[in-house]
């Protein structure tokens, strides 16, 4: 009776064993088949291209005061531009998914305008996606050393501003979608300011100007 139970034991072990190693090998196979197809594939970094940029307000104000501990830095930066950027898909059988992309402009580094949400997009095989976003910032505190730089860069009529975009996309194969990765892009724009200049600022606030780039961008995922 003892050698009957030791031997259902010994039974009931090896079925578990069987069953594990069968999952184990079809868990193997499926990643194993993911890989292949990754590498056959290699999906290429989408492509993104800065179209143009309308600037209806660059505005560095300054209350001349010096700042201190306690007082805040009294030069700010005013800003609202609209941005049209471009995305191509170069892969020819694998989709993109972008995520929570948010779009802002940057200049030497620093953060000058709010991030702009936009949509959510599905990207087809060799697909375009166009995005308009509008970018503003009310009156950004900009550090003392940053604002003399800035003010020159307006006195000589142009600036250079980055068009950052900041988000997840994650790649279609057939069914399959991958997990989510981070994307960075970040595209240059030169825009020309020369605008008017007052006793407690500098920049311009009269009609909007449109600047045809065609700029391209740098991307990273």
């Amino acid at each position: 009776m003892i050698k009957e139970c030791e031997y259902h034991q010994d039974e009931h072990r090896q079925l578990i064993r069987r069953v594990f190693a069968g999952i184990l090998t079809f868990v193997i196979l499926i990643l194993l088949t993911i890989f292949l197809i990754w590498i056959i594939l290699r999906p290429t970094k989408p492509r993104f291209l800065l179209q143009d940029v309308t600037v209806f307000a660059f505005n560095l104000t300054s209350t001349g005061e010096t700042p201190s501990i306690t007082t805040p830095t009294p030069n700010t930066l005013t800003l609202t531009i609209q941005v049209t950027l471009t995305s191509l898909n170069p892969n020819s059988k694998i989709g993109i998914y972008y995520n929570k992309l948010d779009a802002y402009a940057s200049y030497r580094g620093q953060q000058i305008s709010l991030a702009t949400g936009v949509p959510e997009t599905y990207q087809g095989h060799r697909d375009i996606s166009v995005w308009s976003p509008i970018l503003y910032g009310s009156a950004v505190p900009v550090s003392p050393f940053l604002s003399e730089i800035l003010r020159q860069d307006l006195t000589s009529g142009g600036v250079l501003l980055n068009i950052k975009v900041n988000g997840r996309v994650k790649w279609k194969v057939g069914t399959w979608v991958s997990g989510r990765y981070h994307i960075d892009v970040n595209c240059p724009a030169f825009i020309r300011v020369a605008g008017d200049k007052g006793s407690d600022g500098f920049g311009v606030s009269g009609p909007a100007v449109k600047f045809q780039l065609s700029q391209s961008c740098v991307v990273d995922v």
